[in-house]
């Protein structure tokens, strides 16, 4: 297994700074929100000036890069972001698609020419296919969706509406693992950390059923995990954990 001292250099990083790839991580999540609640709106088509405002916001601020290559690779992470984020809550909620983030996902793409849409293809895959590659994006944009994601499980009125969603977001949680072998029991270990954290702290429900829905999503993981990797994640998260808890301590004395 990967430790602290053996992660791969991150290849982007010259490109994007880890302040950039948390900026792309949290626009994404930003950007997504927004679709999302026009999505929600029943009856209704996209919003297409709302869209296209936002997609000239996210477009300004690639545009910004100082070179072709640092522009490819901030539409890369953004649309990747938006992605994943789609991905998660069609899986979540059971949704057949989001026509919103359709729609600005295209608007974003119809303004590149053919060199720009070239760069921006292979920033994409390396993204994908190169695990420690924009690692910082990765780990803010994966604790942001596993986050939302617990949150409304949280909200839940009813153990069946818990079950609903703690049942894909388990089911995403090993599958990403699979998906980043090396480097994937990381940002599950940050998710969990946080989720505990959210737990802790005066800003998430407490009530039984979040609870107990956390306690299944904890034990889905166990059972479907190997467990020297699963222990791997519980003693990462509990670090931060406790790390979280001496930092509020000398923060209140």
């Amino acid at each position: 297994m990967t430790t602290a001292a053996q992660i791969p250099a991150d290849q982007l990083a010259r490109l994007a700074s880890a302040e950039t790839q948390r900026l792309a991580a949290r626009m994404a999540q930003d950007v997504f929100a927004g679709a999302f609640r026009q999505a929600a709106t029943v009856d209704a088509a996209p919003d297409v000036g709302v869209l296209g405002e936002v997609a000239a916001h996210c477009f300004d601020w690639c545009r910004a890069g100082a070179s072709d290559e640092t522009r490819a690779l901030r539409l890369a992470m953004l649309i990747s972001g938006l992605d994943q984020w789609g991905l998660a809550y069609t899986q979540a909620f059971n949704l057949e698609a989001i026509h919103s983030l359709t729609a600005l996902i295209g608007g974003l793409r119809t303004r590149l020419n053919v060199r720009e849409d070239t760069l921006f293809q292979q920033y994409f895959e390396q993204i994908n296919d190169v695990e420690s590659d924009a690692i910082d994006f990765k780990v803010d944009l994966r604790r942001g969706i596993h986050l939302a994601l617990w949150h409304a499980m949280a909200a839940c009125e009813t153990a069946e509406q818990v079950q609903g969603i703690v049942q894909p977001l388990g089911s995403m949680m090993v599958a990403l693992n699979g998906q980043m072998p090396e480097l994937g029991w990381r940002l599950l270990a940050d998710a969990l950390a946080n989720i505990q954290i959210a737990l802790l702290s005066d800003i998430a429900p407490k009530s039984p059923l979040a609870q107990e829905g956390t306690q299944q999503l904890f034990a889905s993981l166990r059972h479907a995990l190997p467990a020297e990797r699963y222990q791997a994640i519980l003693a990462h998260a509990g670090q931060a954990v406790v790390a979280w808890q001496q930092a509020s301590r000398h923060s209140a004395a």
